[in-house]
Formats: structure tokens, sequence, C-alpha cells
């Protein structure tokens, strides 16, 4: 990957901790031009001020009413766009409870960040990708989904059932946009030592989770594979 982002254009939900953070710090090392979005404006300029030619913009992907707004911002910062990681999840109800208790708003607070989100952020920058496709660059999109979408994890309903729609929606996405030069996956990063994790599980073994690190660098191997693909066509 020594030189496969260079000069690529990449933006990041869920920039400001986690799996995000660690996406936008190997990003910029990379050499890529990196957007991040997050919903802490505090924590997108401390992020932003510690990592020089990174660009923080504050917003919360699941707010209909802000998605052109946060598009127009990506653009705008990276002037087109090559790969869009829809990264930014919440767990429903904390602490996590059976369906059953699981009040209808929680339920509808998952969807809207972790399905609706992606879907609206992806379809206001599809423009953008496909600009990028035409001119021989890379365009991919990447949703962070779990196992969690695919395996019935009691208590997990929420969050479980919002991530097997976005694993299903990335590969209806990837069948009806590759002809057009975009890629769309899902991917899953397996189980993090993050705080949204410790959020859900206070009591689990942090030694036994993978650093945020390492599934970034898992991730961005596959996203490389994309990239070196995309070049190949265009040669």
């Amino acid at each position: 990957m020594d030189s496969t982002f260079k000069g690529l254009r990449v933006a990041i939900t869920g920039g400001t901790s986690g799996l995000g953070l660690a996406l936008v710090d190997q990003l910029h090392r990379a050499g890529a031009q990196v957007a991040f979005v997050a919903r802490d404006a505090h924590r997108v300029s401390a992020v932003a001020l510690r990592r020089p030619g990174t660009h923080g913009i504050a917003g919360d992907v699941a707010r209909k009413e802000t998605i052109h707004a946060l598009a127009m911002q990506v653009g705008t910062a990276l002037g087109g766009l090559d790969i869009l990681i829809n990264n930014a999840s919440v767990l429903g109800p904390v602490p996590l409870a059976p369906l059953a208790d699981t009040e209808c708003e929680d339920f509808e607070a998952a969807l809207q960040a972790n399905l609706l989100g992606p879907f609206r952020l992806t379809k206001a920058l599809l423009g953008a990708l496909a600009a990028s496709a035409r001119e021989g660059r890379p365009a991919i999109v990447v949703n962070i989904s779990s196992d969690a979408g695919v395996n019935a994890y009691a208590n997990w309903g929420a969050y479980g059932a919002s991530k097997a729609a976005v694993a299903h929606m990335s590969r209806i996405w990837d069948e009806e946009l590759k002809e057009h030069g975009i890629r769309v996956i899902e991917h899953e990063p397996g189980d993090m030592d993050t705080p949204m994790h410790a959020l859900a599980l206070p009591d689990a073994d942090r030694s036994s989770l993978k650093r945020p690190e390492q599934s970034a660098r898992e991730l961005l191997v596959r996203v490389a594979q994309l990239v070196g693909e995309a070049q190949q066509v265009t040669a």
C-alpha cells in the first residue's frame, strides 16, 4: 500500500474514534487527501488540528436534513471523491435490550444512523464518484458491517437488523453500479477495542479484542485491491 492511496480523495464518517480514526491516520500517512465527518465539533477540530492537511467536518449522518450539506462540504474540501467509507454507527438502546423491550424510537435511531445515513450520503455523493470513474480514477464505497448482521445475538436486535440491511444494500448497489465503474462493498472488521464496544459490553476482556489499527490495515488491503483493479481497467 506504499503508494496506492497517494493523491486519492477519501471521505470517512465516524472519523474521530475507533476504526474511523485509525483509517484517518493510516490514509493520511499514505498520502491520501482525507475528509472525515463526526458529530462532536470539538473532537472534529481536535483531530484535524493534530493531523494537518486533513479536513474535519462536523455533522450527523443520521439527520436527513444535514446530508446534502455534508456532501457539499466533502466535495469542496477534497475537490471530488474517490473513496467513501461509511463507518459511523450507533448501538440502538444502551444498555442493550431484547427486541421486545426496545423502544420504537431506539430501533428507528439505529436504522437512521446505520442504514439510512449511509444510503443518503452515498446517494448524495454518487455524482462525484461517477465523475471519478469517468476520469479513470477509483470510485469505491465501503459500508462497515458486523457479524451481528449475520448471527442472531440476543439483545443486539436493533444494531444487528440495521447491519444486515447495510450488507445486503451494499451487494445490491454493487450489482447496479459496477457497470458504471463504481464498486460498493461491505466490510466486517471484527470485534474491536473501541468506545462503542465498551459501551455495549463494559465487562468484556479488552485483551481479546482487535485493535482498530489492525482492522483498518485489513480493510485498506482490501480497498487497495479494488484500487488496483480500477487502475488496470484504465491502463
